[in-house]
């Protein structure tokens, strides 16, 4: 993947939600105080992107109500530019119960909802072709017929213009099957430059590969110049421009998992658009993905750049 220009910007499409969440284990059943926020995959990156001191804008489709100003609120607050069509249909929900204190649950309600309604009407043209990177998950195009065009429409927008393009599998069986879903995102992983995914995400696009290091070669035979395969509490492989990459995960004790995929992808994209070396990229992956398991929620708990040393001290309490 030809490395982005230092004052580039990163562009990404993708469904906002707002979330419930318990914040103590217990069946919601019972009753219980829930935590309102907001998470996405898309939106995720983006937040991860802007703190550390890259420039990010989100594109979607917001709903006029409450809960779709405080997406437009958090988003903006978190310094991510924001490129919205409003829509009349309810924000997406998503319900998180912590049924015991290393077991979550979710459940989604996004039927006839606003994200559901994104269309390729919705992509601004000029925002795309001038980004030094285009970032899309398997997850907006499980949404629907519109969603799915939409970041079609993008891809299709960023190769013409020369941008690179970045995908993340984000495999989601609540959404959709394997095999719809290698339908859908073959031809999208074929176009792009760069893609990340865990294991079992890795094996929808190449069925045939087991390994990590089979996996990445598989999925660059393909077209992508590069894959990262996501590999938890064992770290990351990656096979980038023809050279391979072993990163190990950073010793945490983990709190919530929630979200650790995209904050390492938004780890990864911002020393990207700072122009970092391969191993500087995956170290700050690799960063972020600890910060998010040690840590509750998909994105409040993030470093800024100033941040990332934390975890190397020894005391928890730094002075």
């Amino acid at each position: 993947m030809n490395r982005p220009s230092e004052d580039g910007y990163l562009v990404t499409v993708g469904e906002a939600l707002a979330v419930l969440a318990a914040p103590d284990p217990g069946p919601l059943a019972l009753g219980t105080a829930l935590r309102l926020g907001l998470a996405g995959a898309e939106s995720n990156v983006a937040v991860a992107v802007s703190r550390l001191g890259g420039s990010a804008t989100w594109i979607g489709r917001v709903s006029e109500d409450e809960l779709g100003e405080l997406i437009l609120r958090e988003l903006r607050a978190e310094g991510v530019t924001t490129a919205v069509a409003r829509d009349p249909a309810p924000t997406s929900l998503l319900l998180r119960e912590r049924r015991t204190a290393t077991h979550s649950r979710t459940r989604y309600y996004r039927t006839h909802t606003a994200g559901s309604r994104l269309s390729a009407e919705d992509i601004p043209e000029h925002l795309v072709a001038g980004a030094a990177v285009l970032h899309i998950t398997g997850i907006t195009p499980a949404l629907g017929e519109g969603p799915s065009k939409a970041v079609t429409r993008a891809v299709d927008i960023a190769v013409d213009a020369g941008v690179p393009v970045s995908l993340d599998i984000n495999f989601r069986s609540l959404l959709w099957s394997e095999a719809e879903a290698r339908r859908t995102l073959g031809p999208l992983l074929c176009r792009s430059d760069l893609v990340f995914a865990g294991p079992h995400e890795a094996r929808i696009a190449v069925p045939d590969a087991e390994k990590p290091e089979e996996l990445a070669k598989s999925i660059c035979d393909l077209g992508p110049g590069g894959a990262v395969i996501k590999l938890g509490a064992e770290g990351a492989y990656a096979l980038l421009d023809g050279q391979e990459y072993r990163q190990p995960a950073v010793p945490v004790t983990v709190q919530d998992s929630v979200g650790a995929g995209d904050a390492f992808v938004g780890g990864y994209l911002a020393e990207l658009l700072a122009g970092e070396p391969p191993e500087q990229r995956l170290r700050t992956a690799a960063l972020l993905g600890a910060f998010a398991v040690s840590t509750t929620g998909d994105w409040e708990g993030l470093p800024r750049r100033s941040e990332l040393n934390l975890l190397d001290h020894h005391d928890d309490v730094v002075r």
